[in-house]
């Protein structure tokens, strides 16, 4: 089944109150479809409050809830997922397992169309200067990395389902995803980098790729896989292709916060693995310097060309994501945050940056052609 932009869909949303499934019932309402979110816990669907839409409580690991949510649905969005790496049984649980759930619980249900959400992570990496894509192959032995590997379980096991059921599954990934939540109270997981270093509370980066991209065209990607997209493929839904410490620089420019910090070589990444191996304390797991310390370069090529997707510029997502942590500045929503020790750290580079003691830094990275400091 395919529908087309003009047909009215019932669909059900999972993870409906989170960063990304809330912007998609948001443009399925707006669009005038039928939607049923179905939540874990319905106390956090204040941000669908507005919204006509029907609130279910379906549990991912509870079966009989899911099929009941997807019953009269035409399309089902499976949106709820873990984006972390501990506990590793819980990422694996939510992220590999339940698509496999999710996929049987809509065929019991009658509903054959299923767009999974996924992640660039779960693709192979670029293996040469050019972005990856849909076709680049994840590495045999896998990554190694608790996200990744368990994304790229759940496209596997869910597809296998869909082709037992014939179930029509589309697998959309997004980039690294910014800009502000409908729910403008809560802080999302993927925004607090912009959130830590506007508080003074981001010490470093690693100096690698990574693919940002905005919410808001992340969910208009999602009802475009609907619409248009192909059972059995997947579709990057990506924006720009840059770096960690680029972004700390725009982030800087645009909200004229200026904050030293430090640009780590990707080589850090293995150092902590040996930290790890050793039974050394540290400030982040090494899988935490593993995952920042990837190629993340992709192409949404395919998307644009087949969906007609398409996005904003960088800018004015990062703008957007800005106004909305100062807006949670102004409110009081950090006021009582326990110190942590990368925030510590941080303030200690901020010390030295006051003494002017990376006044020799910074000119060593022009002499040296290598970023050691951003944002300032």
């Amino acid at each position: 089944m395919s529908t087309s932009p003009s047909t009215q869909m019932k669909a059900c949303v999972t993870g409906a109150t989170g960063y990304v499934g809330a912007h998609i019932v948001r443009c399925l309402c707006e669009r005038g479809h039928e939607v049923n979110a179905a939540c874990r816990d319905p106390r956090m669907a204040g941000a669908l409050a507005s919204l006509k839409a029907r609130r279910t409580q379906a549990d991912l690991q509870d079966y009989c809830a899911l099929r009941r949510a997807f019953t009269g649905a035409d399309v089902v969005f499976h949106t709820a997922g873990f984006v972390g790496s501990r506990p590793v049984d819980w990422a694996w649980r939510v992220n590999a397992e339940a698509p496999l759930m999710v996929v049987e619980a809509a065929a019991a249900a009658g509903c054959r169309r299923v767009v999974l959400t996924s992640s660039i992570s779960a693709i192979g990496l670029p293996r040469d200067s050019r972005p990856a894509d849909e076709r680049t192959p994840y590495p045999e032995d896998w990554l190694g990395l608790t996200y990744p590997d368990s994304k790229h379980e759940g496209e596997r096991v869910a597809l296998e389902a869909a082709a037992r059921h014939d179930i029509e599954l589309v697998v959309v990934n997004p980039g690294y995803v910014l800009g502000a939540p409908l729910d403008l109270r809560r802080s999302q997981t993927s925004t607090r980098i912009v959130g830590n270093y506007l508080l003074g509370r981001l010490p470093a980066v690693i100096s690698a790729p990574m693919n940002f991209v905005d919410v808001e065209d992340v969910a208009e990607g999602h009802l475009l896989a609907a619409e248009k997209g192909r059972a059995g493929e997947r579709y990057i839904l990506g924006g720009t292709n840059t770096t960690w410490p680029a972004l700390i620089d725009r982030i800087a420019a645009l909200s004229g916060v200026h904050h030293p910090v430090v640009v780590l070589p990707r080589e850090t990444a293995r150092a902590a693995r040996l930290r790890d191996s050793l039974g050394l304390p540290g400030l982040l797991s090494a899988e935490a310097y593993d995952l920042m310390a990837q190629d993340w370069r992709f192409s949404s090529e395919k998307a644009v060309r087949e969906l007609g997707y398409d996005t904003r510029p960088l800018d004015q997502t990062i703008r957007l994501t800005i106004d909305w942590y100062e807006q949670l500045m102004l409110d009081g929503a950090f006021d009582n945050v326990h110190r942590s020790p990368l925030s510590t750290l941080a303030s200690g580079v901020r010390a030295v940056s006051k003494l002017g003691l990376l006044e020799p830094v910074k000119l060593g990275q022009r002499l040296a052609g290598r970023r050691i400091i951003a944002g300032l």
